[in-house]
């Protein structure tokens, strides 16, 4: 087992720690969060980089590279903000990967070079006012009508509500019960019948798109159909590698907080010296690191055995699991050794405690990813609807 990074890497690594110098990426960060305003301008900047789909299929525009590479990205640039990163998670290992693991040619060549430019984004689309962990219990269906399909139902806190232009919606055959009538429909952005609610206003993440979406006899082609009925399983194996890109958010935020304490226990005096020649600050710092390290390699575990395929249930759980947890606790932790100054929004710690908050409710809270894993440790299904 390697735990060095490759010479790609090493370089790819410096190439963001130095545009976030160059752009000012941290002031950047307390502007977007301010402002509420996502960072469109990143995404041609991206697109120019070739940050965006660093994952998907070269003969479509992407970069073919490993999910590990991706998820070094995601993180080196959640440093300063998750928003800041936001463009490279939804490219590279968001609702685009469905599509370009079992989309057909023209799907892939519709959407893939657009998101590849940074014109396109895809939002998947789960969650429902009453179906949540829940997916069986999902009520937005699709009738056929000759060469069309018919949707109607309502989607709810959707990650690019109003800001993608296409997206990935989980529904199901009317007349089919169970997950074996789920399926995964392609929805462009200005289809009739497709509203949007209003944009949500959330603790962090602030400037993060995030909405309802209605769907009222919305009539879409059959060929927009990417996952059929009775082909679950593939909906919700791809969801894991962006449960490593949502622990990827969480390692980030968590090394910036880090970076943060440091440099600011070193500036900041009491009784005559800095206060990281205080024991309590020194063990405090040693113990936030052992953990983002930890989950760090929980991280790339997963995604390293994976390659450029997909990681396991298993190892995806784990590491989304702990990364959330870590990252709320070094971030708590970070704001305790800045006193005051950590919840100030002078200072960014504050705001990385808020965004390190939303990964353990987002793409699988930590209840059912513990459930999931205990299933695994038995050898046994435990059937929460009983």
């Amino acid at each position: 087992m390697d735990f060095n990074f490759s010479d790609e890497q090493l370089i790819l690594i410096d190439t963001i720690r130095t545009m976030g110098k160059r752009e000012n990426f941290k002031q950047m960060a307390a502007q977007i969060d301010a402002r509420a305003e996502f960072p469109q301008a990143l995404m041609d900047k991206f697109g120019r980089m070739g940050l965006l789909g660093m994952t998907l299929s070269p003969e479509y525009g992407g970069g073919g590279q490993p999910a590990l590479n991706a998820l070094i990205t995601i993180e080196e640039l959640a440093k300063f903000s998750p928003l800041i990163a936001a463009p490279v998670f939804e490219s590279s290992v968001g609702a685009v990967r469905v599509i370009d693991i079992f989309g057909s040619h023209e799907h892939k060549s519709r959407i893939i070079p657009g998101v590849c430019r940074g014109e396109y984004s895809v939002s998947v689309c789960m969650t429902e006012p009453g179906a949540g962990s829940d997916l069986t219990a999902l009520t937005t269906h699709i009738v056929e009508d000759g060469d069309e399909l018919i949707l109607n139902g309502r989607k709810t806190f959707i990650t690019g509500g109003g800001h993608a232009s296409h997206y990935l919606v989980y529904a199901r055959y009317k007349d089919v019960p169970g997950y074996k009538g789920i399926c995964g429909v392609l929805v462009e952005k200005g289809t009739p019948g497709f509203t949007f609610g209003k944009q949500e206003e959330f603790m962090g993440l602030r400037g993060m798109p995030s909405c309802d979406l209605i769907f009222e006899d919305v009539r879409i082609p059959k060929k927009n159909l990417i996952i059929g009925k009775g082909e679950f399983k593939k909906l919700m194996t791809t969801f894991d590698i962006e449960r490593c890109g949502n622990a990827a958010m969480c390692l980030g935020v968590a090394a910036g907080a880090i970076e943060e304490a440091v440099k600011y226990s070193q500036e900041r005096r009491a009784f005559g010296r800095p206060i990281c020649e205080f024991q309590d600050i020194q063990f405090a710092v040693v113990d936030m690191t052992m953990k983002l390290e930890a989950a760090r390699l929980l991280v790339y575990r997963a995604a390293t055995g994976a390659g450029k395929g997909l990681p396991s249930i298993y190892e995806a759980s784990m590491g989304k699991c702990y990364a959330n947890e870590m990252v709320m606790d070094i971030t708590g932790r970070a704001m305790q050794i800045f006193g005051g100054y950590g919840y100030s929004k002078e200072f960014p710690i504050e705001r990385m405690f808020r965004d390190g908050r939303a990964w353990s409710v987002a793409g699988g809270t930590l209840q059912m990813l513990k459930i999931t894993m205990a299933s695994m440790i038995y050898g046994r299904r435990f059937n929460q609807g009983k």
